[in-house]
């Protein structure tokens, strides 16, 4: 091994570190804050089981569910985000932008709507959410071939598409209901349970993902360089178009439509210099978890004893970084990933 690889070995090793301890921290924070005021005594008596005074209740049925809840959704955001600048080579592609969110809320309000079960929830947003990459994939080819600021612009509109399929899907709604459904498309973590189902797809996405991590840093030079060296293209673009579908959708029917996490947490962690998707990935999913988690504190204490849908605080930091992002690429080629 080289100075300069164990040299990025090191660094990349130090913030992995760095943000499993930030994870730890935000879960932390999480439990403790709230309207009902809890110290590491209350804490550690309700993680250790005994204690089962308010406090205890609060930490374990409340705030434990939404913590997990926050952090599964992020993380499986952030990795759907990272598996489509891959894809796209342009740090502006995110499950957000690319209507690949909307998709999937279309397809888990469809099921609420007509009163379907879970099973029936995950799947129609699945649906969703690959019949949304897949249209925007067709219609940014055409007939010709496509770009990835082609790709990105027709993901722009499909976005805005889904956003009137939705509206529309409100407004013929019942009026009972409306009003979680209205908090739930913001993004809502207020009623949510301990996501296992998220965890086990996040997990299993995540071990495959960084499986592929090799053939996933030769596909950031492009698809014809990909294809010389002996990367089966198209079998690994429908693995990601898969792999980040089914990461999106389960994060839609685990807290709703949030967006901009997937946008915001890879392209920090290039621009800290993680390039290797074995590690950038992993990286992507603590990170993620750890802001969606700090972002859920605040939507839930900021105006107490009021809260606040925690899509609305994402988008909030979201447009403005999206926005500068635009600007700053403006003369600027295609970004790789």
């Amino acid at each position: 091994m080289t100075a300069v690889g164990g040299t990025r070995m090191i660094r990349a090793t130090s913030l992995l570190a760095f943000l499993m301890l930030l994870a730890v921290c935000a879960a932390l924070i999480s439990l403790m804050t709230g309207s009902i005021e809890s110290g590491w005594r209350d804490l550690l008596a309700a993680l250790s089981g005994n204690s089962d005074d308010t406090a205890a209740v609060v930490i374990m049925e409340l705030r434990w569910p939404r913590t997990a809840a926050a952090f599964t959704t992020g993380a499986l955001l952030a990795t759907a985000g990272a598996l489509m600048q891959v894809l796209l080579r342009n740090p502006l592609a995110d499950p957000y932008v690319l209507g690949v969110s909307g998709g999937a809320a279309t397809g888990a309000l469809l099921a609420m709507l007509y009163g379907l079960g879970t099973l029936w929830l995950h799947g129609a947003a699945f649906g969703g959410a690959l019949l949304s990459m897949l249209l925007v994939f067709a219609l940014a080819h055409g007939s010709g071939s496509w770009s990835s600021h082609r790709l990105l612009l027709t993901g722009v509109v499909v976005a805005a598409g889904w956003g009137a399929v939705i509206s529309f899907l409100l407004a013929v709604s019942p009026d009972q209901g409306l009003r979680s459904m209205l908090f739930w498309l913001m993004g809502d973590l207020s009623f949510t349970g301990i996501p296992r189902a998220g965890a086990g797809v996040l997990l299993g996405g995540l071990v495959l993902a960084v499986a592929l991590g090799r053939p996933l840093n030769i596909l950031t030079h492009g698809e014809q360089t990909a294809a010389a060296l002996g990367v089966t293209v198209p079998v690994l673009r429908r693995f990601i178009y898969l792999l980040a579908s089914l990461l999106t959708a389960t994060a839609v029917t685990v807290a709703g439509n949030i967006g901009f996490v997937g946008l915001i947490v890879p392209h920090m962690l290039r621009l800290l210099g993680l390039r290797d998707h074995r590690v950038l990935l992993p990286a992507a999913a603590l990170l993620g978890g750890s802001l969606l988690v700090i972002a859920d504190t605040l939507a839930r204490t900021v105006l107490a004893p009021r809260q606040l849908p925690v899509g609305i605080l994402t988008a909030l930091v979201g447009v403005p970084l999206f926005l500068a992002l635009l600007w700053h690429g403006r003369d600027r080629h295609p970004a790789q990933a």
